[in-house]
């Protein structure tokens, strides 16, 4: 999620270049390695997976941050990716689990070539698939994106170690949001016969709860680990003798303080002219410079009733509505 990325102007799979061309094409469109783009060619429908998790991870970062200074505008991400902020430690989460997400459903709906409905032992999926149910597969996305992601134990550098693990931290999220969902045959709603499949949840879910992984996100250091040879991420002590604590699987994790976002920077524009709610957010989000008062006529559809037999028939009402704005 650098804010460079094509999220339109895809060309169509029929595109001219012969037939089956038009992916590799999309491919070539996004910003990725040499390797990424090699696998992409490979991957029918990977191109236009990898675009949908693009924009299912910005638009869910912006929802969850919508009242916040930061608001996860795209102006300024590419050099808040070069930091280790918590900011950049959500960018990294949202995104793994978008792409783990989206390649999930994109096998269950047939998008892609290599990859169909979930698998998974001890369920029964091909009655499932009878009755024309498809499981998410995320065992072949979680396979897959390691692969495209290249991840690889890293030394001694602890931006690589930090970003390993929040990309990890998306990727269990979306995992644990897996359940197990029946469905019940039979005569006159019987369960004479039941087909179970894996199902992902809903992606806001996920992003709630990274949302909430970030509010309690866990500054981290590096320390050597005699015992295993090599070094590891470390936070504050929680409980027992004064030895620092190293961060759970679950945990998002920062290395630097963020800035207050409240005046344009390389890393956002600010919040002058953001709008607030002036009973919630107002006073943190103006950064202690008040806000502006503005009343606006907004029209809308009420008093709508069903007419016989097919359309809704409203009428026009007018209400002043009070909007609140960050001042410069």
């Amino acid at each position: 999620l650098t804010g460079k990325e094509a999220l339109s102007h895809f060309p169509p799979l029929g595109a001219p270049g012969g037939p089956g061309k038009g992916h590799q094409k999309q491919c070539e469109l996004l910003q990725l390695s040499r390797k990424q783009k090699r696998l992409c060619r490979r991957e029918p429908g990977l191109a236009e997976t990898l675009r949908d998790a693009i924009r299912l991870g910005i638009l869910e970062c912006q929802l969850q941050f919508r009242s916040e200074r930061w608001n996860c505008s795209l102006e300024g991400r590419p050099s808040l990716l070069k930091r280790g902020f918590k900011e950049t430690a959500f960018l990294y989460a949202v995104s793994a689990a978008a792409l783990t997400h989206s390649l999930a459903r994109a096998c269950s709906a047939g998008r892609m070539e290599r990859c169909t409905c979930d698998d998974s032992p001890g369920l029964e999926n091909r009655k499932a698939w009878q009755w024309g149910v498809c499981g998410d597969n995320l065992k072949y996305s979680t396979k897959f994106l390691k692969k495209f992601l290249g991840q690889k134990r890293i030394g001694k550098d602890l931006r690589a170690k930090v970003d390993i693990h929040n990309t990890n931290v998306g990727i269990k999220a979306v995992k644990n949001g897996l359940k197990t969902t029946c469905k019940c045959h039979g005569v006159s709603g019987s369960c004479a016969v039941r087909t179970c499949w894996k199902q992902l949840s809903p992606f806001h879910e996920i992003g709630r709860l990274l949302k909430l992984r970030y509010d309690d996100a866990v500054k981290v250091f590096s320390t050597s680990n005699d015992a295993v040879g090599h070094s590891e991420l470390a936070g504050p002590q929680r409980h027992g003798p004064r030895l620092p604590a190293l961060p759970r699987p679950t945990d998002l994790v920062y290395v630097e303080d963020s800035p207050s976002f409240c005046r344009p920077s390389k890393y956002s524009l600010g919040t002058a002219g953001r709008t607030c709610s002036r009973e919630g957010n107002c006073a943190s989000m103006c950064c202690g410079r008040g806000y502006n008062t503005q009343s606006r006529l907004v029209t809308f559809s009420c008093h709508c009733q069903v007419r016989w037999c097919c359309y809704v028939e409203c009428q026009q009402c007018v209400q002043e509505e009070v909007v609140y704005s960050c001042k410069q």
